[in-house]
């Protein structure tokens, strides 16, 4: 007799791999490691030419959706009449459903995902035979699960996703709420988000479980032997260069603490839409001096920066779409590295850094209080040795990666029988 193949959960990526979502494929990687099958379906290949060495560690087979509705409209549109054939009733059931999305929002991406979903049933159908995939979920509420919406529909595949942030606070409502309503279950990744999904959600059955996405502790750690803390200070920034990360109320931050004659360097890492925007207030700052920008740099480079830094400072904000940060990851790596964390009262911030106790927080858009914080986390030394001791025991009892997808594949196991 055959064996029937084993349970296999589909994942709908943005993205794969990304630098800056280590979350996810840490995420795919300890679910592997706990027994689970895995295949990735991403709608974009990586934008960077290399990525962090964990990556190299996963199992899952990667498939790549077409890109762009017009230039790939071919490679779209044939899969889709396969689908269309094998199951009508369920394929004008979607095209139902896209084109009440569509009236709604007048964007042609609804179409794009509908036929990216159709491109991956087709694909589905093809590894089924090796590969018994029995749940789907998309990571990211805006387009992935779009995607894993339509795929659900066109096959009667169960499905849930992960929220994270901008995909919450810049979605339509009414179409969010139309995910969660039709989800087998949400998850998503700060207490704030659940509460704000919950809202959305009235009275839908659909279960919200709020999972952090923690770090690799093995590879975040402390170093007992830091040396003291002392001018010139080593200042350290890690973020996309957009507009929710708030850089240009950190640059005048330090513009006032360069005035004030405290002695800094400060080393800004990563990239982004507004790098030039950025570069440019350094220098009309004055401060191309003390402030260095080293672009995308893997995680070996960024845990060697933690290693020399005496405080990492990020001024998030709530941008005018509505965009904003959930608990950057940055934020949890910088604490468990034993470095003291300057942030802002934005989102769920406060549920990693406590102001007084696993750091300092400044309101956001507040170049006075942000200077003032930093000034302090660099001079007293007992609050120093205050915020890293609790920041290090906070990390621990809550962003441990390796306990937090254990409670993840239970909720699978639970809800989507794998």
């Amino acid at each position: 007799m055959t064996k029937a193949p084993k349970p296999v959960l589909g994942y709908i990526l943005k993205g794969y791999p990304r630098i800056s979502e280590t979350f996810i494929s840490n995420e795919i990687l300890r679910l592997e490691q706990l027994g689970f099958d895995i295949v990735i379906f991403a709608m974009r290949k990586p934008r960077e030419n290399f990525h962090h060495q964990s990556v190299e560690k996963i199992g899952a087979e990667v498939h790549y959706l077409p890109t762009h509705l017009y230039r790939n409209f071919l490679s779209l549109l044939l899969p889709n009449i396969v689908v269309l054939c094998s199951s009508p009733q369920r394929y004008m059931r979607a095209l139902k459903f896209a084109c009440r999305r569509f009236a709604r929002n007048k964007k042609q991406a609804t179409f794009k995902h509908l036929l990216q979903a159709g491109f991956l049933i087709s694909r589905l159908g093809r590894l089924q035979t090796q590969k018994r995939i029995t749940h789907l979920h998309g990571h990211f509420a805006h387009s992935p699960t779009s995607v894993t919406m339509f795929a659900s529909l066109l096959s009667d595949l169960p499905y849930s996703f992960t929220a994270h942030a901008k995909d919450i606070y810049t979605s339509n409502r009414q179409q969010l709420r139309e995910k969660i309503e039709t989800a087998r279950f949400v998850v998503t990744c700060t207490q704030y988000n659940a509460l704000y999904l919950e809202d959305i959600a009235g009275t839908a059955a659909t279960p919200i479980y709020c999972i952090y996405h923690g770090i690799d502790l093995d590879l975040f750690s402390a170093d007992k032997a830091r040396r003291p803390c002392s001018p010139p200070y080593a200042l350290l920034t890690v973020a996309r260069l957009t507009e929710k990360k708030g850089l240009p109320v950190l640059y005048q931050a330090l513009a006032q603490l360069q005035k004030g004659g405290m002695l800094f360097k400060h080393i800004l890492i990563g990239d982004g839409d507004d790098r030039e925007k950025i570069l440019q207030y350094i220098d009309q700052l004055g401060l191309t001096t003390h402030c260095r920008w080293l672009g995308t740099q893997t995680h070996e480079q960024v845990l060697d920066h933690f290693r020399h830094a005496d405080l990492f400072v990020l001024s998030c904000q709530v941008a005018a779409n509505g965009d904003r940060d959930g608990i950057p990851n940055v934020l949890v790596e910088s604490l468990a590295m034993g470095v003291p964390a300057v942030s802002t009262e934005v989102s769920a911030i406060p549920e990693l850094i406590e102001d007084g106790k696993t750091g300092l927080l400044a309101p956001q858009n507040d170049a006075d209080r942000l200077a003032e914080a930093i000034l302090l986390l660099l001079e007293n030394a007992e609050l120093r040795r205050h915020v890293i001791e609790n920041g290090l025991a906070s990390v621990v009892e809550k962003f441990d990666n390796s306990r937090n997808t254990v409670e993840l594949a239970d909720i699978f196991t639970s809800h989507a029988e794998i």
